[in-house]
C-alpha cells in the first residue's frame, strides 16, 4: 500500500504541474486578447505632402511691382502764332517685372509702360521703392527693360524652357490688382518653342490677372522659364488660357537691348546744379569767398547721386581727375562716361571735402515711339 501511494504521488506531481501551466497559459491568452481589444488603435501616418514654398521663396524677391503713370495727348490747339496748348490725360498702369541683373535691370512687358509721357515707380518685395527709367524696348516682342539705382538686388535664376513638358507644374508670380505679391499655380498647357519669335510661347492655366503682366513664370525649382504676357479671353478676365514669352528668348533680347542702350547713352549723375561758384556767390552761400565748384540745387529721387550719398547743398568740386571750372567742363566729363561706369565725385560739405564713388545711371527717357 505504501508503495502504491508513493507511485501515485510520483505520477500526480507532473499532472498537477501540467494543469497549473495550462491554467497560466490560458489566463495569459485571455489577458492578451483583452488588452488587444481595449488598446487604442494607432492612426496611420499621414501621407507626405508636397510643398513648393522653397521654390517660391527663391524666386519671389526677384519679382517687382511696377506703377506707371501715363500722360497721353488728348488735343493740341494753337493759342497764337507762337504758342500751342496741349491737353493731357492722366492714367495709371499696374504691372509686374523681374530683376534679371544685379546692376538694376528689370524686364517687363512693353504694354505695362508704353505711353507718350510717363512716370514709373518700382516696388520690391521687401517694400523698398524707387523711380525707374525705361531704357529699352521691343514693340514686336512686347518687352521693355527698366533700370533702377538700388543696391542688394536679387536677380532671378534662369531656367531652361527646353526642359519643359506639357503637364509640368508652374507658378505665376506677380502683383495682380494691386493686392501685393501673389502666386498662382498651374501646369504647362501647351508649348511652342520654335525659332520664330512671333510663334514661340508657353501656354499655362496658372492664373494671369490684370497686374500680372511682366511677372515671372517659374518652374518647380524656382527658376524663371517665362515672362507672363497675355491671356486669351472673351470676357477680359482670366479664363484658363494664359501665355508667357519663353525666358531664353526674353533674356537674350533684353541683354541685346541693354547693350544698345548703354552704347547710345552717356552716364547720368542725377543732380541739378546752378552756375559755378565765384568769389561773390561763395561769400553769399557759405560766408567765405574761396569755395569753387557747382552748387547742387536738387538731387533726383532714386538717382545715382542720391544712392551714392550726394545731397542738396553740396558743392561738386571735382569729378574724376577734372577740377570744376564751369558747368561745361563737368558736362563733358560726364558725357565721356557710360551708364554703369563708376566715377569719383568730390564735394564740399560743412567745411570738408568728401569723395563719393558714384555708379552712373540712365537719364530719364520720356518718349516711346511705337
Amino acid at each position: 500500500m505504501d508503495r502504491l501511494a508513493k507511485i501515485l504521488q510520483f505520477i500526480a506531481w507532473p499532472a498537477v504541474c501540467g494543469i497549473l501551466v495550462a491554467i497560466v497559459l490560458l489566463q495569459y491568452q485571455q489577458l492578451e486578447r483583452l488588452g488587444t481589444a481595449t488598446a487604442p488603435v494607432k492612426p496611420p501616418a499621414p501621407a507626405p505632402t508636397t510643398s513648393f514654398a522653397d521654390a517660391i521663396q527663391r524666386a519671389a524677391p526677384s519679382v517687382v511691382s511696377i506703377h506707371a503713370t501715363s500722360f497721353n495727348i488728348e488735343s493740341v490747339e494753337r493759342a497764337d502764332e507762337d504758342e500751342l496748348e496741349v491737353a493731357l490725360s492722366e492714367s495709371a498702369s499696374l504691372g509686374s517685372g523681374v530683376i534679371i541683373d544685379a546692376r538694376g535691370y528689370i524686364l517687363t512687358n512693353l504694354h505695362v509702360v508704353n505711353s507718350v509721357f510717363f512716370d514709373t515707380e518700382v516696388t520690391l518685395s521687401d517694400g523698398r521703392h524707387t523711380p525707374a527709367t525705361v531704357v529699352a524696348w521691343d514693340s514686336e516682342m512686347d518687352l521693355a527693360v527698366l533700370h533702377i539705382n538700388m543696391q542688394d538686388l536679387a536677380p532671378v535664376k534662369i531656367g531652361d524652357e527646353h526642359q519643359l513638358d506639357v503637364g509640368d507644374i508652374v507658378f505665376a508670380i506677380g502683383y495682380p490688382r494691386n493686392i501685393g505679391q501673389s502666386v498662382s499655380q498651374g501646369i504647362i498647357s501647351a508649348l511652342s518653342l520654335g525659332t520664330e519669335q512671333n510663334s514661340t510661347f508657353i501656354q499655362t492655366d496658372a492664373a494671369i490677372n490684370p497686374g500680372n503682366s511682366g511677372g515671372a513664370l517659374i518652374n518647380a525649382d524656382g527658376e524663371l522659364i517665362g515672362i507672363n504676357s497675355s491671356i486669351l479671353s472673351e470676357s477680359g478676365n482670366f479664363e484658363g488660357i494664359g501665355f508667357a514669352t519663353p525666358a531664353g528668348i526674353a533674356i537674350t533680347a533684353s541683354y541685346e537691348m541693354i547693350a544698345d542702350a548703354v552704347d547710345s547713352n552717356s552716364g547720368y549723375l542725377g543732380v541739378l546744379t546752378g552756375e559755378a561758384l565765384n568769389e561773390q556767390s561763395s561769400q553769399l552761400f557759405f560766408g567765405v569767398d574761396h569755395i569753387r565748384g557747382m552748387l547742387v540745387e536738387s538731387v533726383d529721387e532714386g538717382g545715382a547721386a542720391e544712392l551714392a550719398g550726394i545731397e542738396t547743398g553740396d558743392v561738386i568740386t571735382q569729378i574724376g581727375d577734372t577740377v570744376v571750372e564751369d558747368g561745361q567742363n563737368i558736362m563733358m566729363e560726364i558725357r565721356n562716361t557710360k551708364p554703369g561706369d563708376t566715377i569719383n565725385v568730390h564735394v564740399y560739405r560743412d567745411g570738408r571735402t568728401l569723395r563719393f564713388p558714384v555708379t552712373l545711371g540712365f537719364g530719364h527717357a520720356v518718349v516711346i515711339e511705337l
